[in-house]
């Protein structure tokens, strides 16, 4: 089943939302617990590592995240969202907790389940780099593509590399922090630059909260490419959007695949996919 199509564009999901079209008035709605994830990871045999940081907000059972730049969030931004109302987060001036108050408040609407077009993949007990490994083929395998094709991958995971290339699949490494891959490949910052001459577009949530995503989505709508989602930022955002740009989402809620060795579970969803090697 595909879920429906609940928005054709960020901003106008957003404006559903404070409508009330979508659920109960987000000014009805508070956020009881707000709290930030920080992380550094260095998996066993990589000769690299990386850092994590994520907002989370807590609405009744429901947890709705935005990954940020390590050290980039104040202090202050958890204070001001604790007992506030969805309306008044959704209007904040910093785009991270705009983008985890309407994770949150769709995960509590519109949670993943098969009758929102979620499909459940279970992520095995492991390492971190088994668990890493494990996500990363889930989200890959959400690509329709013929070997040889190049995947524009925004969010550089090596995990995800990894896969593309056991797949014959060739990629352009994106990030706005540049650098290198494990690989010693070099990472691009310039996301839309190196998006035409790529076939196909994976795309981490956390654009959703850098500003960076709808311009992604508009090429690959533009254009007729697959535009598939790795989401941790946004993963009950990023569904909506399917069929307007999103080709298919892999939806991974708190808690995040790093966070505990045992297992998980990521949630798929399928729209339309342009584009497409079948």
């Amino acid at each position: 089943m595909t879920t429906a199509v609940t928005g054709t564009s960020y901003d106008g999901l957003v404006a559903r939302v404070r409508d009330g079209a979508l659920g109960p008035d987000p000014a009805t709605l508070r956020v009881s617990v707000a709290f930030t994830t920080r992380q550094a990871v260095r998996h066993a045999g990589r000769g690299t590592g990386y850092r994590n940081e994520v907002l989370s907000l807590r609405l009744a059972e429901a947890v709705g995240s935005c990954a940020v730049e390590p050290g980039a969030l104040p202090d202050s931004a958890v204070e001001e969202c604790v007992g506030a109302d969805v309306a008044l987060l959704l209007e904040h001036p910093l785009p991270p907790v705009r983008v985890a108050a309407l994770d949150a408040y769709l995960m509590h609407v519109l949670p993943h389940t098969p009758d929102q077009g979620a499909a459940p993949v279970p992520l095995p007990a492991g390492s971190s780099l088994e668990k890493s490994r494990a996500r990363a083929e889930a989200v890959v395998e959400l690509l329709d593509l013929p070997p040889g094709a190049t995947v524009l991958v925004v969010g550089v995971v090596n995990s995800l590399l990894e896969a593309l290339r056991s797949r014959g699949l060739r990629y352009v490494p994106c990030d706005l922090k540049g650098g290198a891959t494990e690989w010693g490949e070099p990472v691009v910052t310039d996301a839309l630059a190196a998006a035409d001459g790529c076939d196909a577009l994976l795309v981490s949530g956390m654009t959703l909260g850098n500003g960076t995503f709808e311009p992604l989505r508009l090429h690959a709508l533009a254009h007729g490419k697959q535009l598939v989602m790795f989401a941790q930022t946004g993963s009950a955002v990023l569904p909506r959007l399917l069929g307007h740009g999103v080709s298919a989402v892999c939806a991974e809620p708190y808690p995040f695949f790093w966070l505990d060795g045992g297992p998980g579970v990521v949630h798929r969803y399928r729209g339309s996919c342009p584009g497409g090697g079948r």
